[in-house]
């Protein structure tokens, strides 16, 4: 994996390039073909929190959904890695109460909100955080949705849960592969691994997905809902808000990126090895550029792309730059 990889994002301080970020990335089309790759579409990757478009599939095709009349706003919070602010936190509290259920039935475990305001008032409240402050919280919301509506336990991230067999069987049909393996990922779900290709393929059939289908109405309420998908301050959300809401993109822990664009029909799908979050930011922007579905010169775009690096006196330093292979 470390042999074919390639430079996708570059730091440079002064004259001086400074430090590399390799990976792999690739485009692929409706019928999972790949259209452009970058280093070894078929490295096995975990997506982590890049598939929970997938993992959340099955809460539409169980009709577990639409039996809890859940709307485009639980969608994107099932699709979100969110900040645990307020906006996202009463939303997951209101799913929970709405289903019967409450906070002890989620397993994802406490997180300190990143979002400031959130982890400010926990502190002067003398509160500690909780599994709604979780930013997999709104995954778990539908997990708990899908258990219920399938009469399942309450155990619903074992792997041999039935609604983890549900988005085991999800993942191979979206990614066209079957999976080699799982880990356990932060939220104590498991996580499945795929070649980077096959997430690609996973994307595009969403972006190729006819209009009614349950994949175009989990990208719906991404682009319609940036701002629940990641939050204030966040690449998914900044970049979703400066493509207009046409394009979906999620990103998952350890450098993980995906996009979803209906208009062209392609999905992508890309990973920095060394998990470096900057990086995967500069470079799904530069592809994201490259397929003409984001303005190279938007404000957002130049927070990730070509950002200037300063010091701690504000001083322009240098600047993180995607690699020629991707303009």
């Amino acid at each position: 994996m470390m042999s074919t990889a390639t430079t996708l994002a570059e730091i440079w301080r002064g004259p001086f390039l400074e430090s590399v970020h390799a990976g792999h990335a690739v485009i692929c089309d409706a019928s999972g073909e790949i259209v452009e790759a970058w280093g070894d579409p078929q490295a096995v990757v975990y997506p982590r929190s890049s598939s929970k478009m997938i993992q959340a599939l099955p809460l539409l095709t169980s009709g577990a959904a639409d039996a809890a009349r859940l709307t485009d706003e639980h969608l994107a919070l099932a699709c979100a890695s969110h900040n645990g602010a307020e906006i996202h936190t009463q939303r997951v509290d209101r799913w929970l109460k709405d289903a019967g259920l409450g906070e002890s039935d989620l397993r994802c475990g406490p997180q300190e909100p990143a979002d400031i305001p959130a982890r400010d008032a926990l502190i002067r409240a003398h509160e500690s955080p909780c599994q709604i402050h979780n930013n997999c919280s709104g995954k778990h919301a539908g997990f708990l949705t899908l258990g219920k509506h399938l009469g399942a336990g309450p155990e619903y991230i074992d792997p041999d849960h039935p609604v983890q067999a549900a988005c085991l069987e999800a993942f191979e049909e979206a990614t066209g592969e079957t999976s080699p393996g799982w880990g356990i990922d932060g939220c104590s779900a498991p996580n499945y691994a795929s070649s980077l290709q096959g997430m690609a393929r996973a994307m595009a059939r969403f972006a190729a997905a006819p209009a009614d289908a349950p994949e175009t109405r989990l990208h719906e309420a991404m682009r319609a809902h940036p701002d629940l998908v990641a939050g204030e301050g966040r690449a998914c959300t900044e970049l979703m808000r400066a493509m207009d809401g046409k394009v979906a993109i999620k990103t998952g822990a350890e450098a993980f990126f995906v996009a979803i664009l209906p208009e062209q029909k392609l999905g992508v799908a890309l990973k920095i090895l060394d998990g470096g979050t900057r990086a995967a930011e500069c470079a799904i922007a530069a592809i994201l550029v490259r397929l003409g579905v984001l303005d190279a010169e938007h404000p957002a775009t130049r927070k990730y792309l070509d950002a200037t690096l300063r010091n701690r006196r504000g001083i322009d330093v240098g600047s993180i730059r995607a690699a020629d292979a991707l303009r």
